[in-house]
């Protein structure tokens, strides 16, 4: 290659030798996200600089409590109680919003992006819900809006799908991505406790907030993996489209059958894509989850996060990690922080897009509805002890084109007249198990509701 050389600047400094100076910027909410986030960047401000090319400095913050926000960040940073100041501001770079929810974050971000402020936000309901208006109002102002805090805390995993996994076309990604629901699900298989008692524990030790419905109901996941199949896929986000199930109604004799038949449930946030349908699409799916024993997500307790992605030239790759608190939260705000450091003066065309796919080429890959999942099942019937019980069942699965994998049937106890039988399908078609469980459920042998259970090899 003919031409003159290039030479590379050193760090901290333009191709001409001119010092860059700090990128300022101002932070929205200062609890435990925001305070971790103060915390890491002034601890390794030094490593920080050398990475980013340039200083980086919180220089104002925006908390409703200023008197305690003002004695957390101490001297030398300016508290206001208005965050509509903060992205006034003509001297803040970059807006940190750690605020929460829809409603005045949406405002904020908003605002700032029309200010021409890049942004950088772990709101992943806002980016869930109002995404789509949000990177259209980025792309349109020339600024980055940077969220790998939104998904799985610490664990990289934005990054790696958009940018590590950008020569795969990627089939499906599986994830735990709500530390609240793996810890109960842990704490009800190892010590046998019903779910009323562990989430009792959790809320004590602060694993669970005085209100869990967002992560119970499975809301929490929901918005996670919606963000994720967007970037996979290539696609709009389209959160209200996404199936979600929480573990409200799990009870602890169904955990105890799945490990007796080699499998453990988790809350999983499922994006697949699927060819076998015409015309193509993609399933967006929260809900418990049997998986084998056997596989390395399986293992995942406690808190922790994992998300697996299969891609068609890499195979699987997993990634691990706590989901949440302070500072592995932190490290990913600071992370976007650092990448946006770097992009600063970049043209806005040749940095990578918030989607991983240019703007211009999202595709219009449908989601489809959850009758066309496809996936295999747990099954638990509470039945008459007598004898033909399963044969009739059988029977009605197999009109419906189900085929059986495993059975287990409990022992009735001494002069117990009931039983349960447990049957694990093989994959098919939701709408097709629907139609058989209600047939199942009219016989007059079943004496309740069939409980059921998605299941999924993850292979």
């Amino acid at each position: 290659m003919s031409g003159a050389p290039l030479h590379s600047a050193p760090a901290g400094s333009t191709a001409r030798g001119e010092k860059l100076g700090p990128v300022r910027v101002g932070l929205l909410g200062i609890g435990t996200v925001g305070g971790g986030t103060f915390d890491v960047l002034r601890r390794n401000q030094d490593e920080i600089r050398r990475r980013a090319g340039r200083p980086i400095e919180i220089v104002r913050v925006a908390d409703l409590d200023v008197a305690r926000a003002r004695e957390r960040v101490g001297e030398g940073v300016d508290v206001v109680d208005d965050a509509r100041r903060v992205v006034a501001d003509p001297d803040i770079d970059v807006v940190v919003e750690l605020i929460g929810g829809c409603g005045i974050a949406r405002e904020l971000v908003l605002a700032a992006i029309e200010q021409g402020k890049h942004v950088v936000t772990a709101n992943k309901a806002l980016l869930a819900v109002h995404g789509n208006e949000i990177f259209r109002a980025a792309s349109q102002r020339g600024v980055m809006v940077a969220f790998e805090a939104a998904v799985a805390g610490g664990v990289p995993i934005i990054k790696a799908l958009r940018e590590g996994l950008t020569a795969n076309r990627i089939e499906w990604i599986a994830g735990i991505i709500n530390g609240t629901t793996n810890f109960i699900l842990s704490e009800m298989r190892e010590r046998k406790l019903a779910f009323h008692v562990v989430l009792a524990e959790a809320q004590r030790l602060g694993y669970a907030e005085a209100d869990p419905t967002f992560d119970i109901e499975g809301m929490d996941a929901a918005h996670k993996i919606t963000i994720l199949s967007a970037i996979a896929f290539g696609v709009p986000v389209q959160f209200d489209k996404c199936h979600v199930e929480g573990i409200t109604q799990l009870q602890a004799d169904d955990i105890r059958y799945a490990e007796q038949l080699g499998y453990r449930i988790k809350l999983l946030g499922i994006a697949r894509r699927r060819t076998d349908s015409s015309p193509g699409g993609f399933e967006l799916r929260v809900h418990p989850t049997l998986i084998p024993a056997s596989r390395l997500i399986a293992s995942v307790e406690g808190a922790m996060n994992a998300v697996l992605v299969k891609g068609d030239a890499v195979g699987h790759t997993m990634y691990y990690g706590k989901g949440a608190g302070a500072e592995p939260t932190a490290s990913a705000v600071v992370a976007d922080l650092v990448d946006v450091a770097r992009m600063f003066t970049s043209d806005p065309g040749n940095r990578v897009p918030h989607l991983a796919f240019q703007a211009e080429s999202l595709s219009d890959l449908p989601v489809l509805p959850i009758d066309a999942v496809q996936t295999a099942y747990y099954l638990r019937l509470r039945v008459a002890d007598q004898p033909g019980v399963l044969a009739d069942v059988t029977r009605i699965l197999a009109d419906g084109e189900i085929s059986i994998d495993a059975a287990l049937q409990r022992e009735p106890g001494e002069g117990e007249n009931q039983t349960d039988i447990i049957l694990l399908t093989h994959r098919t078609i939701e709408r097709r198990i629907v139609a058989a469980i209600e047939r199942i459920e009219a016989l007059e042998t079943v004496l309740s509701r069939v409980v059921r259970i998605r299941l999924e090899d993850l292979q």
